[in-house]
């Protein structure tokens, strides 16, 4: 009987490495609340690698990240958060592996680019109300307030995020197709 491995040892080291990025860029911008690279980085693991890769870098991002805070530990609102990350990371395996590609050919980069920051802004206001409906729940506050208390996080989240998705994408995806594994889409 042959037992292969879920995860084969190429997957593990870049699972190891991105989620070393992600947390080392969280710790490198604490200062700056709801402005962080991880979302993106969370979504390129598993644009390039896979929707398995993505996912769980963007799991082990928050479980490293989110017990170690200086803002606190709440274990229902880090179980959100390692929920929510992970669908950066889901979609952008997904998406990776349907030919959405950053190919200049395919309508030029700057529509390719548009494409991903819509992508990354909506990814980030479903995460967003998510994570604000749970934290109202765990702490008491009704929904509608916890969601008009979050607003302006929201909107700094959001719209950095597109920022970020619309700039960075398209570069990232090519440097990884340069590196030796190639970030082929792996299921």
């Amino acid at each position: 009987m042959n037992i292969r491995p879920a995860l084969s040892t190429r997957q593990v080291s870049i699972i190891a490495v991105m989620t070393a990025a992600c947390v080392s860029t969280n710790y490198l911008l604490i200062g700056v609340v709801n402005v962080k690279f991880m979302d993106l980085l969370v979504f390129i693991s598993g644009y390039a690698y896979g929707p398995v890769v993505g996912g769980t870098v963007g799991i082990l991002t928050w479980l490293v990240y989110g017990t170690i805070n200086p803002y606190g530990f709440s274990l229902p609102i880090l179980a959100t958060t390692c929920l929510g990350e992970s669908l950066y990371g889901v979609v952008g395996g997904l998406l990776g592996g349907t030919g959405t590609d950053v190919e200049v050919g395919r309508g030029g980069l700057w529509f390719v680019s548009v494409r991903f920051a819509i992508i990354g802004f909506l990814l980030t206001f479903v995460y967003d109300l998510f994570t604000n409906i749970v934290s109202g729940l765990v702490v008491g506050i009704p929904i509608p307030i916890a969601l008009g208390a979050g607003i302006p996080f929201a909107l700094v989240h959001e719209f950095s995020n597109t920022a970020f998705f619309f700039v960075g994408m398209s570069s990232l995806v090519r440097v990884i197709r340069r590196l030796p594994s190639g970030g082929t889409n792996s299921r």
